[in-house]
Parts: structure tokens; sequence; C-alpha cells
């Protein structure tokens, strides 16, 4: 037995020697490395985006409660998670060739533990100000960068054949975390969970409870039991420590702006209209319990990314893309006739209906658009080293940093829908009384980057 395989079980688990594009490693040990580090991920990143998301569901329900505040500072709380989550996915972004992915796992899962508690108790007191719940939702942000260091992590274990599928799942899965908290939060604020902690909850005008701190504090012990497996089961790779100057290089790349855009109206829908969706639909349908049915969307644009992986890696992502672009472009446009004119009118179901196949398209386009940026920068750097000179294996050590960086901060950029949609929906709904005008914008998005999908990868690129 060699020396190199002895750190596998040690808790320290820094693997020195890592060659996943070797298929005889792969097969002896690579593959059950990788999957192992890949499971533990996975529901970090679900609580992740649990925690992310936390205010679309916790917002609808502050009036209940006896906060007094408006409908546009609402829709503040549920955009302001995003903004924060989006800014700070670039420096997070560079955190696991710093530090290592099995402790910056384990930090990052263990710090989203401070916003729930914190929120647990300021739903429970009509005078906190709105001041301190804009902190608490940019402290939910926190969570939002997660994304981009879980998958920069899951990109250095995995050999690129089988990229597209393990990102997909890493991210799919973690996407499911929207649509658990929406499930889960509506059911748990309806039962006394947490009164040995001081969770006391709020009467209603019908004499029913809700304790809205449920919403927060529920994530706790599972933040706590996932902190503690990521310390103790993941693994950090030698070989993925780089420093930011190795890193930042890849900023100068056109395509990483190209593709930043392509994800921001991909991902940028999903985790916007996440955030903004039951909002929404209380302003146009005030009549409809859309807490009950506001968690189907995450959870189809979830799955959807889960499945986009594997196909984009058949199919190819540049082809998955630019089909995915025309339908979203075609139901953003048949959103117009399901809405309501002056409170008139308006069809919920085929609303509903039309959204979710947005939630669809949105999922499957991140996937297939992450897949084209494995691909694309992979292949830049590999042909960029070789024409220095460089060695096969310093092409792939450096293909796999700059891969990562290239996702992280492409994530960043996508995660700042989070904040513009939900913020769009409350501008137009306050200038006109209608979110029409903000759809507009998006439609108009999503037309130019058919054109862009097409002109930049689409024509070259017929395979």
């Amino acid at each position: 037995m060699s020396h190199s395989s002895a750190p596998e079980r040690a808790t320290g688990a820094v693997i020195t020697d890592w060659r996943p594009e070797d298929p005889a490693f792969w097969a002896s040990r690579g593959h059950r490395v990788a999957s192992r580090n890949l499971w533990i991920s996975v529901p970090c990143l679900l609580l992740a985006f649990c925690v992310w998301m936390l205010f679309s569901a916790v917002a609808v329900n502050l009036p209940k409660v006896g906060f007094t505040f408006t409908t546009d500072q609402l829709f503040m709380l549920t955009a302001l998670p995003a903004l924060s989550g989006a800014l700070l996915r670039v420096p997070y972004a560079f955190m696991v060739p710093l530090f290592g992915g099995r402790r910056w796992t384990a930090f990052s899962t263990g710090i989203m533990i401070v916003p729930c508690v914190w929120l647990g108790f300021a739903v429970q007191d009509t005078s906190t100000p709105f001041s301190v719940f804009v902190i608490i939702s940019l402290l939910c942000g926190f969570a939002g960068a997660n994304f981009a260091s879980s998958m920069a992590n899951i990109s250095f274990f995995f050999p690129k054949a089988k990229q597209g599928g393990a990102l997909g799942i890493n991210g799919g899965l973690g996407n499911m975390g929207v649509s658990v908290m929406q499930l889960i939060a509506p059911l748990a604020i309806s039962v006394s969970m947490f009164a040995i902690f001081g969770g006391t909850g709020a009467t209603l005008p019908d004499g029913s409870m809700l304790y809205l701190e449920n919403a927060a504090w529920i994530w706790v012990p599972f933040l706590v039991i996932f902190t503690l497996a990521a310390w103790f089961f993941m693994n950090d790779i030698a070989a993925s420590k780089a420093s930011l100057s190795e890193q930042l290089p890849v900023l100068k790349r056109a395509h990483l702006w190209i593709m930043a855009l392509l994800y921001l109206a991909t991902f940028g829908s999903f985790i916007g209209f996440s955030a903004g969706f039951a909002m929404l639909s209380k302003t146009q349908f005030p009549e409809v319990q859309i807490l009950h049915y506001a968690f189907f969307g995450p959870f189809i644009g979830a799955l959807a990314r889960s499945m986009g992986g594997m196909i984009s890696d058949r199919l190819g992502g540049t082809r998955v893309t630019l089909v995915n672009f025309v339908v979203m472009a075609v139901f953003c446009a048949l959103l117009f006739l399901t809405l309501p004119v002056n409170g008139q009118g308006g069809n919920f179901i085929a609303f509903f209906g039309v959204f979710m196949v947005l939630f669809l398209t949105a999922g499957l386009g991140s996937a297939s658009t992450f897949q084209m940026i494995s691909v694309i920068f992979r292949k830049l750097t590999m042909d960029r080293v070789k024409a220095q000179g460089g060695s096969e294996e310093q092409a792939m050590r450096e293909a796999a940093t700059d891969t990562a960086a290239a996702l992280g901060f492409i994530s960043a950029i996508g995660a700042i829908g989070g904040f513009f949609i939900p913020k769009a929906f409350g501008i137009s709904l306050d200038l006109t009384g209608s979110p029409a005008g903000a759809m507009k914008v998006f439609l108009i998005f999503y037309i130019a980057c058919v054109f862009i999908t097409w002109l930049v990868y689409g024509r070259k690129a017929k395979k």
C-alpha cells in the first residue's frame, strides 16, 4: 500500500495524490472518494438554499403577526439576500483553493446558524425595526454564496467527462433547498416546536396560532449535523491549492462575461422567480393561498437542473441552451395573457402553469450553461498552456483551477437575478399596479440571449 492512500482515512483528510482523469486511479479509489464528498456536499448546499430563500416564506407572513411594512419593503426583504449572496459568491469562489474544500464547507455551513437563530427571535417582537430585518436578510445572503464554493469544490473531484452530471446533481439537489424550505416552512409555523427555547408564537385574528420563528429555527439542528459531517468526512485536495493571483486572470476572458450573461438569464431567473413568486401571486391573485403551492416551481426547476447536466453531457450544452432560451422567451410572452388587468380577469391556473414552465427552463438552462462553462474554459486553458510549451499535467491542473474560478465568478453574476427580479416586480407594481412592465424587460433579455447563444457558440459548435 503506497503512502499516498494513507491520508485518505485520517481526519485531516488532505489528499495529496489526486488524478481523476486517470481511469485506473478513478476506478480503484477516485470514484469512491469523489462520491462521498459529493453526497456530503449536497445536503450542505441544500440547507444553504433553505436559509438563502428564508425570507420568500417569512416576508409574506410578517403582516399577519403584526408588522406594518409596505409591500415594497416586503419585496425588498425577499430581494436583499440575493444581493449579498451574489456579491459574496465572488470571494467564496476563490476560497476552496485557499483553504481546502472540507474546511471551507464546514465553516460556511456552520455560520448559517447565526441568521437562523436571530430571525427566530426577531419575528416574535413586533417592535423589531425594519433595519434589523434588513441586516438579517443580508446575513441570509451568506448562505447563497456557498453555491460558488460548493460547485468549485466538486469540480475538482470529478473527471471532465463526468463533470456535467456531478455539477448537475450538486447544483440541482442544492437548488432543491428552495422548494424544501417553501414546503416545510408553512407546515413548521403551524405547530409549536421550540417552546422550550422561547418560541411563543402569535395569535391571529381568527384565533389560530402562528409560530413564525419555526421557519428559521427548524434548520438549526440540521445545520449542526452537516457542519460536523463536512468536517469529519469530507476531503481537502492538496493539488487544488492555488493563490488568488493564479485564479484572477480568468476575469480577463471575454467568454467569462458572455457566459455570465447567459447564466444570469437562466439561474438568475430561477432564483429571482423563487424569491418573488409567492409575493407576486399574492398581489395578483390575493384570494389564492399561494404558500400551499409556491414550492412546486423551485422543485421543478431543481429537478430540471439535476437532469440538465446529464442531458448536456450527451447532446452538447450549446444546443440545449439555445432551445431552452427560445422556450423561455415564448412562455414569458404568454404570461401577459394570464395576468388580471386593473384587478379584473386573469387566470391563476394559466398564470401558475406558465410560471412552472419558466421554472423548468430556468433550471434546465442553469445546468446546460454550466456544462458549457466547464467545456469552454477547459479547452481555452489546455490550448493556452500547451501553446506555451507546458506539460499535459500542468495544463490539466491549470484547467481545473480556471474552470473552478470561472464557475464561481459566473455563478456570482447569475445570483444577482435573485435581487433584480423581485425588485423589478416591486417597482413595476408600485409604478403601474401591474408586474407587466417588469415582464417586458425579461422578455427582451431572453430574446437577446437566443441571439447571443447562436452567434457566439451555436454557429461554429455544430456538435
